[in-house]
């Protein structure tokens, strides 16, 4: 089988072996179901039990503060909606570059009586407090208010500064929200330190399993389960739990904090020394003034398609994105980009770069030496057509 080269771990990351020898026991003869009062179900209980600690502890919450869902997506549906049906209606606030599970449960809610505010962003993709000040001002009216900024940019890399904009919102009185899927296992995410009333991580972002996550959330929250049946996850989220992805899950947890600062520091030379060869070759550097995670880079050519230029390196042994992967199928621009005031036809370029744990600086010389020859190849091909 061809396998490229992998830059795309911003949509997912490879399973840790350590992660798959801590879930295979619970795949294989630890069976049981959380709920049930026989050894088997007390079994399966302290798993979770014990991934609810690990993963509280990754954070810095409590194990009481931490919901299990299937995903990303599911938690942050969970807590807006949920949110939102118990205040009843009022104002919604979330950032332009959200991810389309946020900023489409937000429209959703708009059709079902709430205010929506898209905030703007600067040319990084930042939200400046006095921005989301402004918006809950002139919302007074319409109180309660939700807001929902993500941590880090799942195209960009780009990291808010979520407590300055949760200070805003406590001074309003709003419940504010963070995505942080993007966040952990690459910077520190400190729950508490963040001042958020709750927060969305991901396992398979940290070399977990795909479907389990985590609703992070203040216990002087209320918010109303989306999925009504038995009283698992504190009464939030009904269904048999997935017993062994949690238990990956809060293996990959204890794993991303032990491996950050080394990890972090290891990923973000490398990913300069992408972003000096993309210089060279004259690409357009998205959100590169802002803090970044270490891993992200966000690039465009001039007249080079983006789909076209992954395409193309896809076929040379090298994996990239053309941006989020919930999106990848929709032909239209980045609406990250657009946000961020960048021409359509730029946007269009986008391409990230996602580096992990398992690439080197090898792998990052020949990606650059491969990219100069298939952008050489593109703008031929270009010049032809025009």
């Amino acid at each position: 089988m061809f396998e490229p080269v992998y830059f795309d771990h911003n949509a997912t990351t490879p399973l840790d072996s350590r992660v798959l020898a801590a879930m295979l026991p619970y795949l294989e003869n630890r069976f049981g179901n959380a709920s049930s009062r026989h050894e088997y179900g007390r079994a399966a209980r302290r798993a979770v039990d014990e991934a609810r600690e690990q993963v509280a502890a990754a954070v810095g919450a409590h194990p009481t503060e931490v919901t299990f869902t299937s995903g990303g997506s599911e938690t942050n549906n969970l807590f807006l909606r949920g949110a939102a049906a118990v205040l009843k209606s009022g104002s919604i606030a979330v950032s332009a570059v959200e991810h389309p599970c946020v900023m489409k449960t937000a429209e959703d809610l708009s059709r079902a009586g709430w205010k929506l505010n898209k905030l703007q962003v600067d040319s990084t993709g930042r939200v400046a407090p006095a921005t989301l000040a402004a918006a809950l001002a002139a919302d007074t009216g319409r109180s309660p208010a939700l807001v929902s900024v993500m941590l880090a940019n799942n195209e960009s890399g780009v990291v808010q500064d979520i407590s300055k904009l949760a200070e805003v919102a406590r001074a309003k009185r709003a419940w504010m929200h963070t995505d942080a899927v993007q966040a952990l296992g690459k910077i520190e995410v400190d729950f508490r330190a963040l001042g958020v009333n709750a927060m969305t991580i991901s396992a398979h972002k940290v070399y977990g399993p795909k479907g389990a996550a985590a609703l992070i959330c203040d216990k002087r929250i209320e918010i109303r389960p989306q999925i009504a049946g038995g009283g698992q996850e504190h009464g939030l989220r009904a269904g048999t739990e997935n017993v062994a992805a949690i238990v990956g899950f809060g293996a990959a947890c204890e794993l991303a904090t032990a491996d950050l600062a080394t990890q972090g520091a290891r990923l973000a030379g490398l990913r300069d020394r992408v972003d000096a060869g993309l210089v060279a070759l004259g690409a357009t550097l998205f959100g590169a003034s802002a803090v970044r995670v270490a891993n992200t880079t966000f690039f465009a050519f001039p007249g080079i398609d983006g789909e076209t230029l992954v395409g193309k390196l896809d076929r040379a042994g090298f994996a990239v994105a053309s941006g989020a992967a919930c999106s990848s199928g929709s032909t239209d621009p980045s609406p990250v980009l657009l946000a961020m005031g960048q021409d359509p036809e730029v946007a269009r370029g986008a391409v990230r770069v996602s580096l992990g744990h398992a690439n080197t600086a090898a792998q990052v010389e020949a990606f650059l030496t491969t990219l100069v020859r298939v952008v050489e190849e593109l703008k031929q091909m270009t010049a032809i057509a025009v």
